[in-house]
């Protein structure tokens, strides 16, 4: 519970890290996904889980 918790903080700094340091990027980013088909985001979104659960695995493995 507590690696889960120091992850969700970690998502939460790299978040605040785009919105608070670059809002521009940040709104042209939320505008360019609204345009992009469904399909695109649900590999992208799948491709991010799968880097996501590689990483962890090689760095506690």
């Amino acid at each position: 519970m507590q690696d889960f918790l120091a992850a969700v903080g970690l998502v939460l700094v790299v978040e605040g890290l785009v919105y608070g340091g670059f809002p521009g990027l940040a709104k042209k980013l939320a505008g360019e996904v609204l345009a992009m088909p469904e399909g695109a985001l649900r590999f992208v979104g799948l491709a991010a889980i799968a880097i996501g659960v590689g990483i962890v695995w090689l760095v506690r493995g």
